[in-house]
């Protein structure tokens, strides 16, 4: 049975795929008389697979050391293109919890889309969706790492324009996609850099490779820098970060797998590419920049927003921004803990706010509130999904955070200042978010706003209880430290950032109107905040502009050199044969002398100009 698992552990991401493929013909309206639904539960049953295979994996393999497994897939002379396997508790695991979100996000979408038309082509895209991820955990060749990229960025259009009638969300989609493509554009020039100086793309052959590689200071700068751009990209990190605000136009079940797995993705390559990442000190202080800028802005910028699904966004480009910091100073350990706990949390998050935006029809913050006492079930998963985003004791993002605090207390204290900075300004923000929505008076939206129904309940709650359960499992793989080893001090410190968040974001006004401010510099931050920094008109007034006007340059280059220079040419033809002809006199010998005369003018002219007239005596 051992061995069966191991043998058929490359088979997980295909699950993913067959469901994608089987749900095809109601996709496509091949089949219509049953409706969609059968589609969907045909990628359901695929997930479940996926998920009970990867479970039985993890458990055999959880005390055995890592395996590669190699498939060659094209071998030619020196080129050799082989994928190659990682099959380990870290990948195995990251599988588990790929299969497990997705299946718990689409029994959610059954509740959610129960009304869509388009149901199967949903599901489809969230089965290729799944593929892509299951095949990026599991990936030990940066080669396959970088096609997978690619096919979620494709799965990220698709996804995000999935209501492809309203033309803001064709818009959200096209942004999203070329924001993701710069950073994969630069990845790709990495690899093929990569490719060339390490003789192998699998990431264990890197590591060797770079426990021994000699690379100038300019080298190693560029090719550092072009690793991290994609996963940047994905991240949605400083400057390539405003796609993932705008994918918010796309269906809430895809936003729970984006911003807890998607983005969660980027990292992950991230996290397997340290070894090539320490040979430049360039890329690693651009990642703590990157980072450390990332993590308090985009914090910031949550704070002002009024749509709920922006407000959590825009946190989750932060806490990437903390995992960005935190494989800029080489804590790998600590970013992956980082990166389970986030994404469990904000897969929670967003299935609440899906369920208030299916009662409710509305995702404007200042037209919600009092809905704690009308719907239980979903407040309880909001505040479970709030307090394991934060630093509060003992859910998991405690852990992660502590693990990292506890570390640099001594060496980088500026490190503990960002966490405070980044968990209280998210400990306020999502204060002020439970505010709007559960408390208060009752708006005209959400007087008589129902709980969800089962299939959308039955998810959320089981999410809910995993997150509350969470620190027993990181205790039951010894991830946890002992009672004996936690330094109260840093404990003290992070408790304290979250109670005064709490205490703020209690206690703050909230106007239902959002009004603006009379106040000249309060109405300046309101505006900055809101407006993202005023990032999209930087964008537009330098990238946005010089594309414009180099491609003014080049419609105007093409038109009149390129196309007039062609055209001269054929007019000095045309005009050239139209004189011609009225010289035919049918005489050979005048052809011939014609001939004789060009032949000799050019011959005198080439010897001219390679001088070989000046060696002659005279």
């Amino acid at each position: 049975m051992d061995h069966f698992l191991y043998i058929t552990s490359w088979f997980v991401p295909f699950y993913g795929l067959i469901g994608a493929i089987l749900t095809l013909p109601w996709a496509m309206g091949i089949i219509r008389r049953t409706g969609p639904r059968p589609a969907a539960y045909f990628n359901l049953l695929t997930t479940i697979a996926a998920f009970i295979h990867s479970l039985l994996i993890f458990q055999n393999i959880w005390d055995k050391e890592p395996e590669t497994v190699i498939i060659n897939w094209f071998k030619v002379a020196d080129l050799d293109l082989s994928f190659a396997l990682d099959i380990s508790p870290v990948s195995v695991g990251a599988t588990v919890l790929i299969t497990g979100l997705s299946f718990l996000a689409q029994t959610y979408a059954l509740g959610y889309m129960e009304k869509d038309w388009a149901l199967a082509r949903f599901f489809g895209l969230i089965g290729f969706f799944e593929a892509a991820l299951s095949g990026l955990a599991i990936s030990d060749s940066l080669f396959l790492s970088y096609a997978l990229l690619e096919v979620l960025t494709l799965s990220t259009y698709l996804l995000v324009g999935f209501w492809y009638a309203q033309p803001l969300v064709v818009t959200a989609a096209r942004d999203a996609f070329w924001t993701k493509r710069v950073g994969d554009l630069l990845l790709l020039m990495g690899v093929v850099t990569l490719s060339c100086l390490a003789g192998s793309l699998n990431f264990s052959d890197l590591s060797e490779w770079a426990q021994t590689a000699s690379l100038d200071p300019v080298t190693s700068a560029l090719l550092g820098l072009a690793l991290i751009a994609g996963p940047a990209g994905k991240c949605a990190q400083f400057p390539l970060h405003l796609w993932l605000d705008e994918a918010m136009e796309g269906p809430n079940p895809a936003s729970i797998l984006r911003n807890s797995l998607v983005v969660a993705g980027g990292a992950y390559v991230l996290y397997k590419m340290q070894p090539l990442l320490a040979l430049s000190p360039v890329a690693l202080n651009a990642l703590v920049i990157m980072g450390t800028v990332t993590a308090i802005g985009a914090t910031l910028v949550s704070l002002a927003q009024i749509d709920i699904k922006r407000a959590l966004s825009h946190s989750t480009s932060a806490y990437m921004g903390l995992v960005f910091l935190a494989m800029g100073l080489q804590q790998g350990g600590v970013a992956l803990m980082l990166l389970l706990t986030h994404a469990i949390a904000k897969a929670l998050l967003f299935m609440s706010s899906g369920s208030i935006i299916s009662t409710t029809h509305t995702q404007n913050l200042t037209e919600m509130g009092g809905l704690w006492s009308r719907m239980p079930a979903t407040t309880t998963a909001f505040v479970v999904g709030s307090a394991g985003m934060v630093t509060l004791l003992p859910l998991g993002s405690f852990w992660a955070m502590l693990a990292w605090a506890d570390g640099f207390v001594n060496i980088s204290p500026w490190v503990i200042g960002v966490l405070v900075i980044v968990n209280g300004l998210t400990a306020l923000n999502l204060t002020r978010v439970f505010r709007y929505i559960f408390w208060g008076t009752p708006q005209q939206k959400t007087r008589r706003a129902p709980e969800i129904g089962w299939q959308m309940a039955f998810p959320m709650v089981t999410l809910t209880i995993f997150t509350l359960l969470l620190p027993v499992m990181l205790q039951q793989w010894y991830l946890l430290p002992s009672w004996e080893s936690i330094n109260w001090y840093v404990v003290a410190i992070l408790l304290s950032s979250t109670l005064v968040g709490v205490a703020i974001g209690s206690v703050m006004y909230l106007d239902k109107a959002w009004s603006r401010s009379r106040i000249l510099a309060w109405r300046f931050i309101q505006d900055l905040l809101g407006y993202d920094f005023y990032i999209d008109q930087v964008y537009k007034v330098t990238v946005v502009s010089a594309v414009a006007i180099l491609s003014k340059i080049s419609a105007w280059s093409d038109r009149y050199l390129i196309d007039g220079l062609v055209n001269l040419v054929g007019f000095a033809a045309i005009l050239s044969g139209q004189g011609l002809k009225y010289s035919i006199s049918g005489q050979s010998q005048g052809y011939m002398l014609t001939i004789l005369f060009v032949v000799s003018v050019l011959g005198f002219f080439i010897s001219w100009s390679l001088g070989l007239l000046d060696k002659l005596p005279f």
